[in-house]
């Protein structure tokens, strides 16, 4: 049987493990660690404040909830709980303005001829369009004039660019962030 607490739980530790292995840099080979000689490198444990507990929401649902049914109303109005609250993660405004560098995957909004002008930046394989959306604040807008060809759905990048607290909703979930992005390399 699939229970919601299950399903919640081992969503929770994929996210948590990719971010985990995306904020500490590993899989960034030199060419790629060269290239950002303006730009600040930080992981996705940055763009949460300190003391902000992701799990939070799920600590607090009752214990009956690992016994419900996904079809059965008390674990939908827990996950719709959650998931308002992850909408409205609050954001580090210290952030805003700053430089960055930050490594993620593409999830596709909007292209033109000229290649891909808007996607989100996310932190995880598989966020936004095979799992549920993390947090707004693991969430960046991206938005790149004129375009960039060649990039495709899950993608993994490093983005370099001024980062921005924006709140925003896409199709594909509540955002936190967005950036200019001046400079987009593939992860080795």
């Amino acid at each position: 049987m699939h229970t919601p607490h299950l399903a919640r739980r081992q969503w929770l530790g994929r996210c948590m493990a990719s971010g985990a292995w995306l904020a500490m840099g590993l899989g960034a080979g030199p060419r790629l660690a060269a290239a950002a000689t303006a730009y600040r490198d930080i992981g996705w444990m940055a763009l949460m404040p300190r003391g902000w507990d992701p799990t939070l929401g799920l600590k607090t649902l009752p214990a009956e909830l690992e016994s419900l049914q996904d079809t059965d109303p008390r674990a939908r109005e827990a996950l719709a709980r959650l998931r308002a609250a992850w909408d409205n993660a609050p954001v580090v405004a210290a952030l805003a303005g700053t430089d960055v560098r930050l490594p993620g995957y593409v999830v596709p909004l909007e292209a033109s001829d000229q290649g891909l002008r808007e996607f989100l930046l996310v932190p995880y394989f598989g966020a936004c369009i095979h799992s549920p959306p993390p947090p707004s604040n693991q969430i960046v807008m991206c938005r790149a004039e004129p375009g960039h060809k060649g990039l495709r759905a899950m993608d993994a990048v490093w983005v370099s660019g001024r980062l921005q607290v924006e709140r925003s909703d896409s199709e594909m979930g509540a955002v936190g962030y967005a950036m200019r992005v001046v400079r987009i390399d593939r992860q080795a």
